[in-house]
């Protein structure tokens, strides 16, 4: 049995669509939605609206962690539109949701990044694709459990929930052979982005899930550059699937 694994997609439709080739079924690990990507401030929903001169002083913004003034610098731009932010938001969502869920092959099962927005998934997932968020799935004799979302940051994106409901989601798995999330366990080395120099937020219930239940895998995405890909805890490798955004290039699990 041959499943290749993606997270951190960010619009990258072209090598979604190629993603699964060879494998008996992906599984993507959350954030098709684009909205600024970091390394090319042209591409993304931020600045197909506010140009690409207001997506650069947004990042320099974010980048130096000053994040109350990036937000009233975006609620500024805001105002500004014809429409309301939310419509404006879901519009691009949508129409990024429509390539993007075009591109899974079959079968695909997929969980939530921190950027995505669950209440639009049902409209977009086609038949052959599974969604699941503090569910469990069994796949060529092991047991797949998947948890959806991040924790809340400042930063503030769409589907971040409170650490609370979060481990009631990593709970609810139970014992499984390949624990699948968006965001890491909460260690330093696999929470901290090298580019962006600093940590991301990585989830204790998922670090106490390790150590309890002894997973053969836990797979996560949402550190793009991670101090560290992948480390053992105790019988649990845990791998940093990629940011497939830039790499185009899915994890491959066999067994």
């Amino acid at each position: 049995m041959r499943v290749h694994v993606v997270s951190d997609v960010h619009g990258n439709a072209d090598a979604l669509a190629r993603a699964g080739d060879g494998a008996d079924a992906l599984i993507c690990l959350g954030d098709l939605v684009l909205f600024l990507d970091y390394a090319d401030h042209s591409r993304g929903i931020f600045p197909d609206l506010f140009g690409v001169a207001n997506a650069d002083r947004l990042v320099e913004l974010r980048t130096a962690r000053r994040f109350d003034e990036a937000r009233d610098f975006g609620r500024a731009l805001w105002a500004g539109l014809a429409v309301d932010r939310a419509t404006a938001i879901e519009t691009a969502v949508r129409h990024q949701y429509a390539e993007l869920f075009a591109a899974f092959p079959t079968p695909t099962y997929a969980t939530y990044g921190n950027v995505d927005i669950p209440a639009l998934w049902p409209e977009y997932a086609r038949p052959g694709t599974t969604v699941l968020d503090g569910q469990r799935v069994e796949l060529g004799g092991l047991v797949f459990g998947f948890v959806g979302g991040g924790l809340r940051t400042p930063m503030r994106t769409p589907y971040e929930i409170s650490d609370e409901e979060y481990a009631a989601k990593v709970e609810a798995l139970g014992e499984v052979d390949v624990l699948c999330s968006h965001i890491p366990p909460d260690v330093p080395d696999l929470t901290y982005d090298t580019v962006a120099r600093r940590f991301e937020r990585g989830s204790r219930a998922l670090l106490d899930a390790v150590r309890r239940t002894r997973p053969r895998y836990a797979l996560f995405g949402h550190v793009h550059q991670p101090l560290a890909r992948r480390m053992r805890i105790g019988a649990t490798e845990c791998v940093n699937v990629g940011h497939f955004a830039a790499t185009g290039r899915p994890f491959a699990l066999e067994w």
